[in-house]
């Protein structure tokens, strides 16, 4: 989905404009999208959640199947999203986050291959003075809020490989004429979560991750829908409304003050 990542800089793009999403053109060749805890409520009635491997940083990450083969995006037709949630990594493009050589500090980067990026069309990056824009502050607040998520979920994700809690997710499903194997993903291991010790479950739940667990096992029926695929409910770019707006209040119930105690605040600039 993002081609050329770079920091964003009054010099190269001072007089650079940012269009509002037209279709969803960018992300119709991905088949998952990585996903925040956050965001399982909502994700796990629409896409099956599971675990990746990320080689770069030797861990596991969740993300949402949104094909069963590489390149199919099954939720994008005629330039309408089919689902009533698109994951924040889609809404936020084409803007990312990229960590600077100074700890716990990150930039703003950008998509420069994005055809949302131009000098013409959509909202000013920086102003006549070049300071940013509107759109930026927007953009750093919402990000920002994006980056604890992401904290949050890296934490889940060792805590549960450190309890030996995935197991390979090994599926076979029919596709055509052809049987297909769905491997290179994992799944929480119910039996294992289900058999717990007293101290490790109280653990888990003071943590916020019992529910967590159960809605990704839940989302895992969803892979029906990838094969069948008959859900009619659209939602057009239309309807998305501002796709930098503040972190939905569902989305970030996890950010309140009664969660443990987070780690050293990240700058962003």
């Amino acid at each position: 989905m993002f081609k050329s990542v770079v920091p964003i800089t009054l010099e190269k793009h001072g007089k650079k404009k940012v269009k509002a999403i037209e279709n969803f053109e960018f992300a119709k060749n991905i088949n998952m999208a990585s996903i925040m805890v956050h965001e399982f409520s909502r994700a796990a009635s629409i896409y099956p959640i599971v675990f990746v491997e990320d080689q770069r940083k030797d861990q596991f990450r969740p993300v949402v199947l949104l094909g069963l083969e590489e390149g199919e995006n099954l939720f994008i037709q005629d330039d309408k999203w089919q689902a009533s949630y698109i994951p924040a990594i889609i809404r936020r493009y084409p803007f990312a986050l990229a960590k600077t050589n100074e700890e716990g500090r990150f930039t703003v980067c950008i998509d420069e291959q994005s055809n949302l990026i131009n000098e013409k069309e959509g909202q000013d990056l920086f102003d006549d003075k070049g300071e940013p824009a509107e759109l930026m502050n927007r953009v750093k607040r919402y990000l920002s809020e994006l980056q604890q998520m992401d904290q949050f979920t890296e934490d889940l994700c060792k805590y549960l490989a450190e309890k030996n809690m995935f197991t390979p997710l090994n599926m076979k499903v029919r596709i055509g004429n052809e049987l297909k194997n769905i491997t290179g993903a994992y799944v929480v291991n119910e039996e294992r979560l289900n058999s717990l010790s007293d101290e490790t479950f109280l653990e888990m739940r003071t943590k916020k991750y019992i529910p967590v667990a159960y809605s990704h096992l839940s989302s895992l029926s969803q892979i029906e829908r990838l094969l069948g695929f008959k859900d009619k409910k659209t939602i057009s770019v239309k309807d998305l409304g501002d796709h930098f707006a503040e972190i939905e209040k569902d989305d970030a119930a996890l950010l309140t003050s009664d969660k443990p105690s987070p780690k050293k605040k990240k700058a962003i600039h």
